[in-house]
């Protein structure tokens, strides 16, 4: 099933009558989110709530702040609200697994949100993240077929950072084995911070004496963190990758200053989570929701329902896809770009 098709079948099952509405008034689903450094969770909640009022239910939520023990708290906080169902941002995979727990001991349906909660009684909801690193590695190397690369790693503890590299390993793994690529540097990203991303860059850089052509960063945050490590170098036209169509890293797709960021529309995953979550507090079986496939490619082999969503890779090639699907504005994409020089999107 394509993206527009999945999203297309979510409008027209989102067109509820007054006796839908009515069963799902009473309805509350509590959303923890692991925190809101990154730039797209406010993008993602804000679908979550827009698809939750059309259906009638009620919001509530509750912010970890980067910290595992007040996830665990907010959970328990969200279920002692009435959450009839939850849709869960995970800080850390497994430090999150006992506030599952809870809450299937209350019979509470739990929403893995983008980020993989290894347990058979939940629905995890994501795009195909091993997808995203392929797309992420396959744009670097078409710019940079050669030379000394960088992988700018996701958060350990989130499973979307292996699934990422795993995925840009399948890209790169024949050049590396060949010795085209050498890789000079690895590092993970604690909470995926771009100020951390910045630091480690920094130390990558000073270890190999300046002396990088690409780097496998994995989403904009960590991109920017890269580029700004780059630029305090001098260095410029370094091939770059991130994810999540940030503002600021479209915009440095149009600088050329990223090679790519991949577009995942999380409009379409915030109205999926709030419809499902709505569903199995209605009693739906995770297995049973619309699109769901038992999926088991965690590392404890679980038998998991899942769904994936389509991403899309955007370069200076495409970048008007943004723009035509009202994910930024065409001033936001091109500003500071010289549109007699700048990519076809920003003319």
């Amino acid at each position: 099933m394509t993206l527009n098709t999945f999203a297309a079948r979510l409008l027209l099952a989102g067109l509820l009558g007054a006796s839908a509405l009515a069963q799902a008034k009473d309805i509350v689903v509590g959303v923890s989110w692991s925190n809101f450094q990154e730039e797209r969770w406010k993008r993602d909640e804000s679908a979550i709530k827009a698809a939750l009022e059309k259906l009638g239910a009620k919001y509530i939520s509750a912010d970890a702040q980067g910290s595992n023990e007040k996830q665990l708290a907010d959970v328990e906080g969200l279920i002692t609200r009435g959450a009839n169902a939850l849709i869960v941002l995970a800080y850390d995979a497994d430090a999150v697994l006992p506030a599952v727990r809870k809450a299937k001991e209350e019979h509470i349906p739990v929403l893995a949100y983008d980020r993989l909660i290894q347990d058979t009684g939940v629905l995890y909801l994501t795009f195909d993240n091993v997808e995203v690193g392929r797309m992420q590695a396959r744009e670097v190397l078409k710019a940079k077929p050669a030379g000394n690369y960088v992988f700018i790693k996701g958060s350990p503890t989130d499973p979307n950072a292996d699934f990422l590299h795993a995925g840009q390993l399948e890209v790169l793994k024949a050049a590396i084995a060949g010795g085209k690529i050498k890789v000079v540097g690895e590092q993970y990203t604690e909470g995926w911070s771009p100020e951390i991303a910045q630091k480690n860059m920094d130390q990558i850089l000073t270890r190999n004496s300046n002396k990088v052509d690409a780097v496998v960063a994995s989403n904009d945050g960590t991109a920017g963190g890269a580029v700004a490590a780059l630029k305090s170098q001098n260095l410029r036209g370094i091939p770059v990758s991130g994810q999540d169509a940030d503002i600021a890293a479209l915009n440095r797709v149009a600088r050329g200053e990223q090679t790519v960021t991949v577009f995942k529309d999380t409009r379409t995953l915030g109205e999926a989570a709030a419809r499902f979550a709505v569903a199995m507090a209605k009693g739906t079986a995770p297995a049973a929701v619309q699109g769901a496939a038992i999926w088991s490619g965690g590392t404890k082999k679980l038998a998991i329902p899942s769904v994936f969503l389509k991403p899309v890779a955007i370069t200076t090639d495409n970048l008007d896809y943004v723009v035509s699907a009202g994910w930024a504005t065409k001033a936001q994409v091109c500003g500071g770009v010289d549109a007699s020089s700048g990519p076809k999107a920003c003319r």
